[in-house]
């Protein structure tokens, strides 16, 4: 687990330096970058450490590769934060804004676009989250109705949308523990759920929406 941690951590220093690198004009728009062999030299850093590191970039907007060709400069003007960065330095309040937004619209697209096997999928997560409620397993709670959501985010098809709320849930989970101390709102709010599935399951996305938002006001009192 240590290795894996120290990986990502060189990954991301890696990437802050080659990112100021491209915005200080040590390369061009549209210049392709060295070959990976020349920039592991360059940073003192492994193959994997270097792809990583390109990958971060990619998902900030500053490169893109052309498999077969190269790395070139996509933007080198214009400072983007890799989201995953973004995230793990956001406080809860602005997460849980994101949250909201994201459970309303994935809940509506489920609604038009789920199929029998994301309704078997939302409803295994929405039983496991009753039984770890009853039950007042606050971690087995909060892993199921996390679950719940996130199947609810695959049944939309929108995968921009998962991975938002794939992402926003890592960070979510730590702030349900410091918040809760048992599973009581969980409780309160099982028949709510209960009744997103069935407006999904249903197909009604106005429904849909308007219950997520009812869960969501019930959550953040």
């Amino acid at each position: 687990m240590k290795t894996v941690i120290q990986r990502k951590s060189l990954a991301d220093e890696v990437a802050s330096k080659l990112q100021k690198q491209i915005l200080n004009g040590n390369y061009k728009l549209h210049e392709k970058l060295p070959i990976e062999s020349e920039l592991m030299k360059s940073f003192g850093v492994g193959r994997s450490t270097i792809r990583e590191a390109v990958k971060i970039l990619v998902n900030s907007g500053l490169l893109r590769v052309q498999q077969g060709i190269g790395t070139f400069v996509e933007n080198n003007h214009i400072h983007k934060e890799p989201i995953e960065q973004r995230f793990k330095r956001a406080d809860f309040k602005e997460l849980d804004e994101v949250r909201q937004l994201l459970e309303m619209k994935i809940a509506e697209k489920a609604a038009i676009n789920r199929t029998e096997r994301d309704i078997i999928q939302i409803q295994t997560h929405l039983y496991a989250r009753k039984k770890a409620a009853d039950a007042d397993s606050l971690e087995n709670c909060i892993d199921a109705d996390v679950n719940f959501h996130i199947s609810i985010a695959e049944a939309s098809q929108n995968e921009i949308l998962t991975d938002l709320y794939k992402m926003v849930s890592i960070h979510l989970k730590n702030w349900f523990h410091s918040i809760y101390s048992d599973t009581s709102v969980f409780r309160n709010t099982q028949q709510l759920h209960e009744q997103l599935l069935k407006d999904i399951i249903a197909g009604n996305a106005k429904k849909a929406w308007n219950t997520a938002a009812k869960i969501i006001g019930h959550i953040s009192q």
